[in-house]
């Protein structure tokens, strides 16, 4: 039932719905980006190396994505107010034992596992309260302020993550998302729900498909810069001469397609689906969730590149970074709060549309602008277009894909959405990564051959040790490693010269692979409606 909106009461009630859900969105996404400015500080904490820690936060993306789409339909078994109140508590209690953590399996047990249960209940909860406690024509704002809430989060993470740990620890970071759980939980009881059905059951068999088929698939693509996308990388596993990547996203698409036969069946035997496979036939759905996928795997390959522009290239600290992407949640925000505000009937598809071309626009001035000789304030412009664009596409998208189907349907969708906008993520990130190293590989022993300073017997050994990828690197780190290996003035400054140069080229890459996933997401605008949700079509 729709909060209502009309008196002092109810406007006073919506902010605060609006406050707990809003939380809960951003408390979802801070854990994606806050911890990776300090991975080799937790890691020594915890006794265990950095390959350890980005394994804990693999697991944690790993997790959320297996769980999303039973996340959804556990809300729809037990009600979605209650799913939204365990998973926080669930949360809750894997951020205090990820707090007190003394190693990486106590890590992984409150990292990875509990806060990646209670991320797959609460987030698609969130999309079925909002439904559940505003009327259509107050959802897109709504949707707006809570995306918005979760972008924030990843462009405050850094931030965030810098600060704790210079000034204080890693850990407070997690004892703060605590108190923030318990804030959220003392809010729910402004929260409006519509009563569980009794008569449905929990399908197990589809659950273990969703579950094998969206882990596998993810697994494959979050491993694919460590073992190589189609030809294996040096001592990666490979079975045929192929990558274990690709077998492992062909698996995953195999059981998603067996998964989706089997809720076929289900429907068809009248037993209750995980989710109703006629959903996904729905042209406004598939649209809605077509943009989502596109919008977090560009929003999330620009949160890669541009913390290492300016925390490699350009050597800023943790806290400089954070503080310079920090204009892009002031567009973001402002456009995801006030086009629905002002625009109330604008067509969403125009949005959308307009959302894209400033994310496009955003991705090729940055490309435009990189420069080792700039200063940090290049990006600027850039994130201020992309901001923009993210903002609009926020304004719209949670309630395109909601408004396709009934409100019962509602924790379903934010089930799917959700493993939708984790596909994109994990996607747009190891593809932003894969394109800047083969880019930044090519362009350094491209330098190093043409460059006559540099001795052949040194270009050979170059090219047979970097073959697999040469790491993105500082000239700090560069120098250190020059001077220990006893390399000569010359060579060494050539060479400082080159990855220089190549970090450049890499990044520019993977910003011209992000612009062209805009550009084709222009052509998948179309399937979204070009009229708001409980407008009156003229």
């Amino acid at each position: 039932m729709a909060n209502g909106g009309g008196t002092p009461e109810g406007l006073s009630s919506n902010r605060m719905v609006l406050l707990t859900l809003a939380s809960g969105q951003f408390l979802m996404a801070l854990d994606s980006s806050v911890m990776n400015v300090s991975i080799a500080t937790v890691a020594e904490d915890v006794g265990t190396t950095v390959t350890g820690i980005q394994g804990a936060i693999t697991a944690y993306t790993l997790v959320m994505a297996m769980l999303m789409i039973p996340g959804g339909k556990v809300g729809a078994l037990i009600g979605r107010k209650r799913a939204f109140v365990i998973g926080s508590i669930i949360y809750g209690c894997g951020s205090l034992t990820t707090a007190l953590a003394p190693n990486l399996p106590v890590l992984l047990l409150g990292w990875s596992l509990l806060e990646g249960i209670g991320a797959a209940l609460i987030l698609p909860a969130i999309v079925a309260l909002v439904a559940g406690n505003f009327a259509p024509e107050r959802r897109p704002a709504a949707y707006g302020l809570v995306a918005a809430a979760g972008a924030v989060a990843i462009a405050l993470g850094p931030l965030i993550g810098g600060i704790a740990t210079t000034y204080f620890s890693w850990r407070w970071v997690f004892a703060g998302e605590v108190v923030i759980v318990l804030g959220i939980l003392a809010l729910t009881r402004r929260l409006a729900d519509a009563p569980a059905e009794a008569r449905r059951r929990l399908d197990l068999t589809g659950t273990a498909l969703s579950a094998l088929g969206l882990g596998a698939f993810v697994y494959g693509v979050l491993r694919s810069d460590e073992w190589g996308w189609f030809k294996p990388k040096p001592d990666a596993p490979s079975w045929l001469g192929i990558s274990l990547v690709v077998w492992l996203m062909l698996a995953g698409l195999l059981l998603i397609w067996l998964f989706l036969r089997w809720e076929t069946r289900q429907v068809r035997h009248q037993r209750e689906p995980l989710i109703d496979p006629d959903m996904l036939r729905n042209r406004q759905l598939t649209g809605g969730l077509t943009m989502f996928f596109f919008q977090y795997l560009v929003q999330m390959g620009v949160f890669f590149v541009v913390p290492l522009y300016l925390s490699v290239a350009l050597g800023l600290s943790a806290l400089a970074t954070g503080a310079h992407i920090l204009p892009l949640s002031l567009t973001l925000l402002a456009a995801a709060v006030l086009i629905p505000r002002f625009l109330p009937d604008v067509s969403p598809r125009l949005v959308v549309r307009l959302g894209v071309l400033a994310l496009l626009a955003g991705s090729v001035v940055l490309m435009a602008a990189l420069d080792a000789d700039a200063g940090g304030e290049i990006v600027i412009i850039p994130l201020l277009l992309i901001g923009l664009g993210m903002g609009a596409l926020a304004s719209q998208l949670g309630s395109v894909t909601v408004s396709a189907v009934p409100d019962e349907q509602s924790a379903e969708v934010g089930g799917v959405q959700n493993a939708v906008t984790n596909l994109g993520a994990s996607i747009g990130t190891a593809l932003a990564g894969s394109i800047l190293i083969a880019a930044l590989t090519a362009s350094f022993l491209a330098s190093v051959e043409e460059n006559p300073a540099i001795p052949a017997e040194v270009k050979n050994q170059a090219t047979t040790e970097l073959q697999s990828g040469v790491p993105f690197l500082s000239d700090a780190q560069l120098t250190n490693a020059l001077n220990e290996a006893g390399i000569s003035p010359d060579v060494a400054q050539a060479t400082l010269d080159a990855n220089a140069a190549a970090r450049l080229d890499g990044l520019r890459a993977a910003l011209a692979v992000l612009a062209a996933a805009a550009l084709i997401a222009l052509f998948f605008a179309q399937r979204i409606s070009t009229t708001q949700p409980g407008s009156i079509k003229s």
